[in-house]
């Protein structure tokens, strides 16, 4: 008989491993979260020396909905004895290897993940879903899918991956020795800043020259300032989540400096990097920093690649030399594969993206009692927070209350005066009023 779980999880990265967290401690429900991995990483290709999370450490994967958790970024610091030292040392953000281990030391403790468990497909049936896995059939009432992203590669890149022209995602398994070559990266957000900088360090060869092509205006900061971060609120989540669809997609556009910036810690230590090669140890300048150029085309050339490139600034068009290309162009959210034989019955967009609901659930033509919900697919549903780990621990609570049937966990918070919304007695008098 095949085993059955009252919630299944297609997916362990760090968001399913809130969820996961989240449902540990309750002894109601059997829950199992598969991931086709042997062992749990997080981001591998960009764990750069010195990157820093861009978020706080108390954004963890539980303690916004249970500060009393055994999971938390803080029981983590007691369990590895640093709980003090960490205090003492007063660091403005965590690094990122060290935000890591924590979710490394979550995962090794949750007695409900399955490693080594590739979902192949998911097929709908009269009492919950069947999963075909690599280890065989499993049963399931209700599903999370949170199975990440892919890497955004631009339509003029696709033809030419391969050694020298790769995503940042592949960046450290895959970045050949660049001693002595011509490097391009392409991208202006956080990723592109760090690549930069690691090959400015000379950690992988000293380049011969290295440039950095950005659509951005210029190098534009992360917007971390108070009343911008309150973007990532519950709060503001459900103003933004009752907007008609139509309004969306502009708001997150403007808003893309909240979440896609350059933290300004990383454009300082820049900054600081080119005048103490440029002033002080008296270098040639290596980098070109080249924003506004939207690249068009990618044609090979001997045995490097020739870039042309649209400069916003003048008008113009230039030709980019390069014997390495490194795209920090994001990433994409797609339906999983594995949801293919469910892909006809869900509620997408016109561009195929989920339309979910306030509980994160996705509407499908089944029955009510057999919800799918998907984590890090409501970036146009729930708005910018969706993909970060700001929200995460809420996010997951909301998705535990609604299996459950009950507010298990508290999920809401007391906003400042900020009204998002126009007040419905106001709207209604001013329509009246036309």
């Amino acid at each position: 008989m095949n085993p059955h779980f009252d919630v299944a999880g297609i997916g362990a990265g760090p968001f399913n491993l809130s969820v996961a967290a989240l449902l540990a401690p309750l002894g109601q429900l059997r829950s199992a979260f598969f991931d086709k991995r042997s062992s749990f990483d997080w981001h591998p290709g960009m764990m750069l020396p010195g990157a820093k999370l861009q978020t706080s450490f108390l954004k963890d994967l539980v303690t916004a909905a249970d500060p009393t958790s055994a999971y938390s970024f803080l029981a983590y610091l007691v369990a590895q004895g640093r709980f003090y030292r960490f205090i003492n040392a007063e660091f403005s953000h965590v690094e990122r290897r060290e935000f890591a281990d924590y979710l490394h030391w979550v995962a090794r403790k949750l007695p409900n993940l399955r490693l080594n468990h590739a979902v192949h497909e998911v097929q709908p049936g009269q009492h919950g879903f069947t999963l075909h896995t690599s280890q065989g059939e499993m049963q399931a009432s209700q599903l999370v899918v949170a199975t990440g992203t892919t890497p955004r590669v631009p339509d003029w890149a696709k033809p030419h991956l391969q050694a020298r022209c790769l995503h940042t995602h592949h960046y450290l398994a895959k970045v050949p020795d660049v001693r002595g070559l011509r490097v391009a990266v392409i991208g202006g957000g956080q990723s592109g800043a760090e690549i930069v900088l690691d090959l400015l360090s000379g950690l992988r060869g000293e380049v011969a020259s290295l440039t950095w092509l950005s659509r951005r205006q210029t190098l534009e900061a992360l917007d971390e300032t108070p009343f911008c971060n309150e973007f990532f609120t519950p709060h503001y989540v459900d103003a933004f989540h009752r907007l008609p669809m139509a309004r969306k997609p502009a708001i997150v556009e403007r808003q893309k400096l909240a979440s896609d910036g350059i933290s300004p810690e990383t454009l300082k230590a820049l900054y600081q990097t080119l005048y103490t090669g440029n002033f002080l140890d008296g270098e040639a300048p290596r980098l070109r920093i080249l924003p506004q150029r939207d690249v068009q085309r990618m044609d090979s050339h001997g045995n490097g690649w020739t870039l042309q490139a649209h400069n916003g600034f003048d008008g113009r068009h230039e030709r980019i030399d390069a014997d390495v290309v490194i795209l920090a162009t994001g990433y994409l959210t797609s339906v999983p594969e594995c949801l293919a034989p469910l892909r006809d019955r869900l509620d997408l967009d016109s561009e195929g993206r989920f339309i979910l609901r306030r509980d994160f659930s996705v509407g499908w033509d089944g029955p009510d009692n057999q919800r799918i919900f998907v984590q890090n697919g409501g970036r146009y549903s729930h708005g910018i927070a969706d993909p970060q780990l700001s929200l995460a621990a809420w996010r997951g609570a909301t998705i535990v209350n609604a299996i459950l049937g009950n507010a298990h966990y508290a999920t809401g918070d007391t906003p400042l005066p900020i009204e998002w919304a126009t007040r419905h007695e106001e709207s209604t008098v001013l329509e009246k009023a036309a």
